[in-house]
């Protein structure tokens, strides 16, 4: 069925692309405004979400059925488009969303005709996301919400965010948080770029002013918020695992099968220095596709991918700081200096360096993804924190 649907519906040129070779190929007659205007006849097909009922835009396939259908589907790179919806917002909605929600929302989320993001990390608030501020205030039947969010990926080029907001300032932090869907392009909403020193915009910060939001867009009960972000920030991590994970590969540069490539084409490959050290590289990634794919596995056959994420995103961070590193290494004096201009003619490679950067921060922070290692995976007691059980009026914070 699936190969069927690969000849009746992918473009001869893709197909015949991948035959030749592979990747590389493909990417050397499809642009990236060619593949977006193709997708939904991609979704359409069920296939992007095999695994969801067909009522939310899946196929309804079995895991092992999953598995056989992306194994046909691999040689065509036909990678999934809106990864932060996919990946953050979906759990969210699958475990703690309305039917109405779900039947509104997931079908033009895999269509990649409404984009999302995550409404979460605020000035004061970011490894101890808990302490946010952005408040919300029940007017009726409808919820106002005011505060400002920073950091947050793809808004300017979203329709919805997921946004964590507090609804009751008189408890501890964890328990007075509510969470909710907040349309990007409502009045008061005001979504400001932060461009980063690759030079492109990725992140940006959110203003949110009497932004008025119906209660039928709420996502759980009120004052449970944290526990059901906690389903979006275990699939943040995910996506930003790297290879195997599930969403996006890296963000920020190649992964080792490229830095291989790029080897070859400057003359290193010759070098033993070069060969080991990109051998171990290409290892790194391997064995961290292979734990991710067990985490995916777990999301495949309908959960969550739990603490078990922060396994990948701990490792995977670090690695892919490694992987471009040795990328721009390989340029020698080319990846410190090149005419201008500078921003446009930046070396891929440099790019991805500088972009890695952020690689240990975002998707929860390297330092917080160990802490929610030690404490849910390996059972070890959990950091103390003089400050857990009293109200968040009365905790100091920045």
């Amino acid at each position: 069925m699936v190969e069927a649907w690969v000849v009746g519906h992918v473009p001869q040129a893709w197909r015949d692309a991948a035959a030749r070779g592979g990747r590389a190929a493909i990417r050397d007659v499809r642009t990236r405004a060619d593949y977006e205007a193709w997708y939904p006849v991609f979704a359409d097909s069920g296939l992007v979400v095999a695994t969801w009922p067909v009522d939310y835009g899946g196929l309804d396939l079995t895991p092992d059925q999953a598995r056989v259908a992306e194994a046909v589907l691999a040689p065509f790179n036909l990678g999934r488009l809106n990864p932060l919806g996919l990946s953050a917002v979906a759990p969210a909605l699958f475990a703690y969303g309305t039917e109405e929600q779900r039947l509104r929302f997931l079908p033009p989320l895999v269509r990649n005709q409404e984009k999302w993001c995550q409404l979460l990390s605020e000035p004061g608030a970011g490894s101890d996301l808990a302490s946010l501020a952005t408040s919300a205030l029940r007017d009726g039947d409808a919820w106002v919400l005011n505060g400002q969010k920073v950091w947050t990926t793809w808004a300017h080029i979203s329709d919805f965010a997921l946004c964590l907001t507090r609804t009751d300032p008189t408890v501890p932090k964890r328990k007075g948080l509510t969470y909710f869907i907040v349309d990007l392009h409502a009045p008061g909403v005001d979504v400001r770029p932060l461009r980063h020193m690759g030079g492109e915009v990725d992140f940006n910060e959110v203003f949110l002013d009497d932004v008025h939001v119906p209660d039928e867009h709420r996502i759980g009960p009120v004052g449970e918020g944290w526990r059901v972000a906690t389903a979006t920030l275990a699939g943040e991590r995910q996506m930003v695992s790297g290879a195997g994970s599930g969403g996006v590969d890296r963000i920020g540069g190649a992964g080792a099968d490229r830095l291989l490539r790029r080897a070859t084409e400057l003359g290193h490959s010759d070098d033993p220095l070069v060969r080991q050290a990109l051998t171990a590289l290409y290892s790194e990634e391997r064995i961290r596709s292979w734990t991710n794919e067990r985490v995916r596995a777990t999301v495949r056959a309908g959960g969550t991918p739990g603490p078990a994420a922060s396994i990948g995103k701990v490792h995977g961070a670090a690695l892919n700081q490694r992987l471009q590193l040795a990328a721009a290494e390989l340029l020698g004096m080319a990846s410190t200096a090149w005419p201008e201009p500078w921003l446009d003619a930046m070396p891929y490679e440099v790019r991805g360096m500088l972009r890695s950067r952020a690689n240990t921060i975002e998707g929860g922070t390297s330092e917080v993804n160990k802490n929610i290692l030690g404490e849910k995976v390996l059972g070890l007691p959990r950091e103390p924190d003089p400050w857990r059980d009293l109200p968040w009026e009365d905790v100091p914070r920045s």
